[in-house]
């Protein structure tokens, strides 16, 4: 059991370890020795391998019936895709077979088939409602840090002052109905101290919120933490942790997901949304019986869900879709395809109907923009696109050198401690800053607006129209260009959003981690979008000045804008994203969808690109590949390529100093000598050999299901003792009368397990074990046993070839 601080919580489950599936013995391997044939007599008892069924009375199938625990596995490990697969085959041709013979069980065939529909109904219906749920909560909590409604405490700001007669269109965010807490207080708006207060409760509530996420995570459900993105991951190539998707950790994250977001900490919302869907998925599967008994069913709802996670989070269901497929799945087959399209279809339109956002609108963050953009500005596109693979690189290595230090140092003893920290430093710089006391995403709302007439914000403060001092001020003006000149509003914003980057960029890094409920697309967003603004408003103050030279001459007709500087803070927004998460398709498709900017698709995918080249240039990793290698996960990538010349023999064990090997006979053994190997050891499998001279592969058997049908033939086979034999096959070996019946267990036993040779290149057994999902891969030469490569022996391969500490893979 390894101490792993990357879990939410330190208390791990021990018991069987896929790390040491089997001990294999130091066997002397001689290539050249006359193996004898497999139709000979191995066993002891003089029984030859003959797999016809046997009709002996004294010997009981224990599996004719199912036994319950049969089949499953245990926390911390990895399951079997090719056996869940080749069990739902079966399943099926069962079904289907019955329903020739019976209308009942045409009935039930039709209904197990729509039983997938209906689970993606029900997904999308709980995952859309309680996103509309977590957005109407967030948004009403976040303005209460800075005052109440009148009319009704449970208003927002927003819609507070919609019903006020008052409310103007250039001041729409005033109203009398609205009271700050000093005004409330005081009765006064203006002065200094009144800042000071209203500093203070915005503060108190910052921090009241953030300690109740914080503690309510710790005491109910420590997995409730983090964003969730790299344990769904692991959880979908195969890796059991067991309530990490159960219904408390569903409600915990819930709940404390809106306390997290509305005390103001530089996280979203976004990436936890995706846990809670999958949370609701696994809930949801219980109901059914095939997805409840079959692991790799179950997975490929976690995928689809996955894809509600994102089209609720950003109201974008196709990107959702792409997001699974790109980034997170690890089987994702045609059919989970159309299913995820249509749960994130009912997902989005549940969210619709909810309409958290009260402008009837399903995206986060609606743009029309009016002008063209022009083709050089793809310079500043890709300079954006650079500048977030930078940001990209740099995030995900300060992010993990603080959550190693958090790992490795006493700092992780003080979680709580720690959110207070960082929480009260948010609180108290944000504040004074307009752009940073808001939330992120009014602040990205704000940065994508293109200016219009009547818009009062500080962003589209332009004196051109006043006229000016200079004759240039004056010919611009003249030629209707300088309705584009910037104000002293306009310059005020941008120091502050230049003082805004700073922060978010360094309190982000510090943020992403803590133990409450932390997403990275909206601060990430954040980011992109102020530096993309930033970009956007020089290169328009370059264009009006110089819009007489000839670069830039096409580009500014009279009574036109320029350039529209929220296009590049929506570029930024996505370069910045793809650096961290270095998603590129999806991401281009989850901000169209986000923005509904159809036109710009061309400067998203040149800014995407050039992030993602300039971010795996400096690191190959992704934030949540990171994360997944920081914690310990065992999890093999699939973007990561194998280019190592190393062999099957090099990876394989036995090794030279362990210990003798460790099989089970096909016949010859007793309960008590199989029970006293599970005893002396803690793999999790046994291969199965025809006898311990010959070393010939029958078969491999897991531990779990070994110790389950003992126990079971003990409670259950009358007359089973200590000295009955254990058999791993159907034929009738000879016994005396007065022998105790024998335990059967030819049915726990995987007669197909996957084998190579000494001589298979590791680049193709990594394959394997990527595209088959394996736990285990014998290895024999003419059908002896000589090793055995476990999906660990392979993580631990791998990270000694990269330099890395192998014992960092965790397994139980």
């Amino acid at each position: 059991m390894m101490d792993n601080g990357g879990f939410c919580n330190n208390n791990y489950h021990s018991g069987s370890s896929d790390d040491e599936l089997v001990d294999i013995s130091d066997v002397t391997v001689n290539f050249s020795e006359d193996v004898p044939p497999l139709d000979l007599d191995y066993s002891a008892g003089g029984c030859k391998a003959d797999w016809r069924p046997s009709n002996s009375p004294k010997l009981i199938d224990l599996l004719d019936d199912t036994v319950p625990g049969i089949g499953t596995y245990e926390d911390f490990n990895t399951i079997d895709w090719v056996r869940e697969k080749s069990k739902d085959r079966d399943r099926h041709r069962e079904i289907t077979n019955k329903s020739k013979h019976s209308t009942v069980a045409l009935l039930f065939s039709i209904s197990d088939a729509f039983s997938g529909w209906l689970l993606m109904l029900l997904i999308g219906l709980m995952s859309g409602a309680l996103a509309g749920g977590i957005d109407i909560a967030a948004h009403w909590m976040t303005d209460l840090k800075e005052g109440v409604c009148l009319n009704g405490f449970w208003f927002n700001h927003e819609h507070c002052c919609w019903a006020s007669n008052e409310t103007t269109f250039q001041e729409r965010d005033k109203c009398p109905q609205w009271k700050t807490w000093a005004e409330l207080m005081v009765g006064v708006s203006e002065q200094g101290s009144v800042n000071v207060l209203n500093h203070f409760m915005y503060v108190s509530w910052a921090l009241l919120f953030a300690f109740l996420a914080v503690i309510l995570v710790r005491a109910f459900a420590p997995y409730a933490c983090g964003s969730g993105i790299p344990e769904i991951k692991t959880i979908l190539s195969g890796f059991i942790i067991r309530g990490y998707l159960g219904k408390w950790t569903l409600i915990i994250k819930t709940i404390t997901l809106v306390l997290a977001v509305s005390s103001g900490l530089s996280l979203g919302k976004e990436g936890p949304l995706v846990h809670v869907a999958c949370c609701c998925a696994n809930i949801l599967c219980h109901f059914f019986t095939k997805y409840r008994r079959n692991e790799a069913k179950r997975r490929e709802v976690l995928s689809a869900a996955s894809a509600v996670g994102v089209s609720v989070a950003f109201g974008a269901p196709i990107g959702g879709v792409l997001f699974s497929l790109e980034e997170v799945s690890y089987y994702f087959p045609l059919k989970t395809l159309w299913r995820s399209f249509f749960a994130a279809l009912v997902a989005a339109f549940t969210l619709r109907s909810i309409n958290p956002f009260g402008n009837s609108r399903l995206v986060l963050f609606y743009v029309e923009f009016h002008t063209p953009w022009h083709l050089l500005e793809l310079i500043p596109f890709v300079l954006l696109g650079i500048f977030g693979g930078l940001w990209g690189a740099f995030f995900i290595h300060a992010n993990i050198a603080w959550c190693r230090l958090r790992k490795n140092t006493r700092l992780g003893h003080y979680p709580v401690i720690e959110v207070l920290v960082v929480t009260l430093l948010t609180a108290l710089l944000a504040f004074p800053i307009e752009y940073t006391r808001m939330s992120s995403s009014e602040l990205i709302s704000e940065l994508f607006n293109d200016c219009g007439l009547l818009d009062s914000s500080k962003l589209c403060d332009y004196s051109g129209n006043s006229g000016g001092t200079s004759g240039s001020v004056n010919a611009t003006a003249a030629n209707g260009l300088g309705a584009r000149l910037a104000g002293p509003g306009l310059y005020t914003a941008m120091w502050q959003l230049a003082l805004a980057l700073v922060f978010k960029m360094l309190i982000t890094v510090a943020t992403f981690g803590i133990k409450v409920p932390s997403g990275l697309f909206i601060p990430s967003i954040a980011v992109g979008a102020i530096a993309g603004r930033l970009l956007g408003v020089g290169m328009e103050q370059l264009a009006v000045h110089n819009h007489e030279r000839k670069i830039f001459r096409g580009w500014c007709s009279p009574g036109a804008d320029c350039i529209t500087p929220g296009l590049y803070a929506m570029v930024g927004a996505a370069a910045c994203l793809g650096g961290v998460t270095r998603m590129t398709v999806s991401l281009v498709v989850i901000m169209f969808e986000l923005t509904g900017g159809l036109e710009y698709i061309v400067p998203l995918m040149a800014a995407t690109m050039t992030s993602k080249w300039v971010a795996d240039a400096l690191s190959r990793e992704s934030i949540y590949e990171a994360h997944i290698r920081l914690n310990g996960y065992p999890f093999l990538e699939a973007k990561e390529e194998f280019r190592h010349k190393t062999l099957a023999t090099d990876v394989m064990r036995p090794r030279q100093s362990d210990p003798p090997l460790s099989v089970l006979t096909q016949s010859g053994m007793s309960v008590e000598e199989v029970e006293r190997l599970i005893a002396d050891t803690t793999y999790s499998g046994f291969p199965v050999v025809i006898s311990q001279q010959s070393q010939r592969l029958v078969g491999f058997v897991l531990r779990r299901d070994l110790v389950i049908s003992l126990e079971n033939a003990r409670r259950h086979q009358e007359g089973v003792v200590s000295v009955s034999a254990v058999l791993f096959t159907e034929c009738d070996p000879p016994a005396s009368p007065s022998a105790p019946p024998a335990v059967k267990l030819h049915n726990i036993l995987d007669l197909s397990p996957f084998t190579v040779t000494v001589h298979t290149p590791m680049e193709i057994v990594v394959d394997i074990f990527r595209k088959l999902g394996l736990r285990q891969c014998l290895v024999i030469q003419n059908g002896r046993l000589l090793g055995i490569i476990t999906k660990k022996d392979i993580l631990k391969h791998m990270a000694q070839m990269a330099n890395r500490d192998p014992e960092s893979i965790l397994f139980n």
